[in-house]
């Protein structure tokens, strides 16, 4: 096994750690944006088998990094259970929310695999794509929303600050909400497996409004699903890293990682990486944190940032990465300046 990223995910404090970006392909790249124009919607690129398998090897070709990750959306999932989306040009995802059984009883698990078939065909392609642009060493990852992170967006319809209908409906209907994240934590045991089956080398769960529940209600919506999801896929695929991202989890962090069976966590932004590493039980990665608005900023700002990062983790499992998503005002200049720096810490 010579992929650091794989490396690191089996337990290898390998330095300079490996380093990908989330968000890495998208807005803020001119490549991105010149084959997003020839298609009619998001929806459309996603599914777009050849588009999609592009725009997840641009940023492999562009700056060399150790992972490519499946360009795809983690509402797919939803649109697969037979749930409408579309993606309105300046609000974001629109979805009509679930919020009583009929809404919930129109969904079925029935068109799941034929619906993202071409999901699958994308991470093929990328597969090959990366063998026949000689990057042997970088591996794909691929990943699908969390249970209660995509559960949030099927209830609330929309994006939110503190998706309070949804966190409503978890204390005054838990039935209903309790059957929209099995159907949700099924169908994404469902869709990795796929994935997995398909090429991907490692897969991640992204959790990004688990910082919005209780800690109850963290450990059933959160922790528990994940831990469901990762044990499925294990009983298939043993040897498969999953990498998993409580978003704003704060300390119950290490919960989440002493009991999800994850190989690797990711730290959001908000998280001191110095305290963060001692929460993680050996031998699981620690994957982050810079904040993506000094990756924007660039300069000293960035450089700063990105060796408290590097010195925090030095010596454990580590992959370099964001504490979320690159901005699309990033300019590529300066991914390139951050990729020089972790290479040659």
């Amino acid at each position: 096994m010579s992929k650091k990223l794989l490396l690191t995910l089996a337990g290898e404090a390998v330095w300079p750690p490996p380093m990908w970006l989330m968000r890495q392909a998208g807005r803020y790249l001119p490549e991105y944006r010149a084959v997003r124009a020839t298609v009619p919607d998001f929806i459309a690129l996603c599914t777009t088998p050849a588009l999609a398998a592009e725009v997840t090897l641009q940023p492999i070709r562009r700056y060399g990094f150790d992972a490519a990750i499946l360009f795809s959306d983690i509402l797919i999932l939803p649109w697969a259970l037979g749930q409408g989306l579309e993606f309105r040009e300046g609000e974001g995802p629109v979805l009509p929310p679930i919020r009583d059984e009929a809404g919930f009883r129109a969904l079925t698990m029935a068109n799941l695999a034929e619906r993202t078939a071409p999901v699958m065909e994308t991470v093929r392609l990328v597969r090959a794509g990366l063998r026949a642009g000689n990057f042997p060493d970088t591996a794909l990852i691929g990943f699908a929303g969390a249970p209660f992170t995509v559960a949030c967006y099927m209830v609330e319809g929309a994006g939110s600050r503190d998706f309070a209908a949804t966190r409503t409906m978890a204390y005054r209907n838990p039935s209903l909400f309790d059957a929209i994240v099995e159907l949700v934590t099924e169908g994404t045991i469902e869709y990795l497996r796929a994935q997995a089956e398909a090429g991907a080398e490692t897969l991640m769960l992204f959790d990004s409004w688990a910082g919005v529940l209780s800690p109850a209600h963290f450990r059933r919506y959160s922790i528990e699903p994940a831990k469901r999801i990762v044990s499925a896929l294990r009983e298939d695929y043993p040897y498969l890293p999953i990498i998993g991202f409580p978003r704003m989890a704060g300390l119950s962090l290490a919960a989440y990682a002493a009991e999800t069976g994850v190989n690797a966590v990711g730290i959001d932004t908000g998280m001191d990486p110095a305290l963060a590493a001692p929460l993680l039980p050996k031998g699981v990665a620690a994957q982050g944190n810079l904040d993506p608005l000094a990756l924007v900023a660039g300069g000293e700002a960035m450089a700063s940032g990105a060796r408290a990062v590097l010195s925090a983790m030095k010596g454990r499992p580590f992959i370099f990465n964001l504490g979320h998503g690159i901005v699309p005002q990033t300019p590529p200049e300066h991914v390139a300046a951050l990729v020089e720096l972790v290479r040659g810490s």
